[in-house]
C-alpha cells in the first residue's frame, strides 16, 4: 500500500520521469499530468489525490489558474515546483491556496522532506486546547489598544501606533501577525500556526521563510533589534514568542 497518491502536474518529460521514479521508490503513487487535459482527466475521474505537485507553466494553462481549480475540485494540499523565483510570484501563489513553494532545480530529498511535512500538517489533528485557542483569537472582538514598550497596537485602527500617536505604517498583514503574538503574549507560536491564522490576510514569500520575512519587517518598523530582539523572540525551529509585558486598555 503506497503512503500517498500524489499528482504531478508538469510539462518537463524529463522531471516527470526523475520524479515517478524516486517518489515511487519512496513508496508514494504518482499520477503525471503533462497539460491541462490530462490535468483534467485527472480530476475527472475522481481519483483519490492526497497532494498535488503544481508547476506554474504548462503549454496550454497558467498553473496560476489551476490553483483555484484543484482547490474547488479536491481536498488536497498544493506544492508549487516552479523555475520561477519572483518573490510576488510567490505570494500570490500562497494567497492563493498554495501550500508551499519550492524553486528549480531542488534535490530530490528536499521536495520528498516538503512533500511528508505538507501531508503531515494537513492531516494532523488539532488538540482541542489548540482549537479553542485558534478559535478564540480568531473571534477576538477586543477593539480597544495593547500596549507594549513604547507602543500600542489600535485594534479598532487595525495600526501600531508609538506614544506620540505616529504610525509605524504596518501592512495589514504585518499588524495581524503582530496582533495575534502580543495576545499569546510569552506563549511560543508556531510558525504553521501563524501562516494558518493569517494567510487569508496576510503577504507571504514562501513555505517558513514567509512568516520569517514579516517578522523581520515588523522589526524594523518597531526598532526591535534582530540580533537581540526584546519584542519578538525567535524560538529556533519552532516559531516566535511576543516576550514584552502588555497592557489592554
Amino acid at each position: 500500500m503506497s503512503k500517498a497518491t500524489i499528482l504531478s502536474v508538469d510539462d518537463d518529460e524529463n522531471l516527470q520521469f526523475v520524479l515517478r521514479e524516486y517518489l515511487e521508490s519512496d513508496g508514494y503513487k504518482v499520477l503525471r499530468a503533462h497539460d491541462l487535459k490530462e490535468f483534467s482527466a485527472w480530476l475527472e475521474q475522481g481519483s483519490a489525490i492526497d497532494i498535488v505537485l503544481l508547476d506554474l507553466v504548462l503549454k496550454d494553462a497558467e498553473g496560476l489558474s489551476l490553483i483555484s481549480t484543484i482547490r474547488s475540485r479536491i481536498n488536497a494540499p498544493i506544492i508549487i515546483v516552479s523555475g520561477k523565483t519572483d518573490t510576488t510570484e510567490k505570494i500570490v501563489c500562497l494567497e492563493m491556496g498554495a501550500d508551499d513553494y519550492i524553486t528549480k532545480p531542488f534535490e530530490m530529498r528536499e521536495l520528498s522532506a516538503r512533500i511528508k511535512a505538507v501531508l503531515r500538517r494537513s492531516k494532523e489533528p488539532t488538540s482541542p486546547n489548540d482549537s479553542v485557542a485558534l478559535n478564540e483569537l480568531h473571534s477576538e472582538t477586543y477593539t480597544g489598544r495593547i500596549y507594549f514598550g513604547n507602543w500600542y497596537l489600535d485594534c479598532g485602527q487595525y495600526q501600531l501606533y508609538d506614544l506620540n500617536d505616529k504610525a509605524a505604517d504596518l501592512t495589514s498583514g504585518e499588524f495581524k501577525l503582530l496582533e495575534i503574538l502580543a495576545l499569546s503574549a510569552k506563549k511560543v507560536v508556531t510558525r504553521e500556526r501563524l501562516f494558518e491564522m493569517t494567510r487569508d490576510s496576510s503577504n507571504f514569500d514562501s513555505y517558513d521563510r514567509a512568516i520569517d520575512i514579516q517578522i523581520a519587517r515588523i522589526r524594523k518598523k518597531i526598532g526591535d533589534d534582530a540580533k537581540n530582539p526584546q519584542v519578538l523572540k525567535t524560538i529556533r525551529g519552532v516559531g516566535y514568542m511576543f516576550c514584552a509585558d502588555i497592557q489592554k486598555k
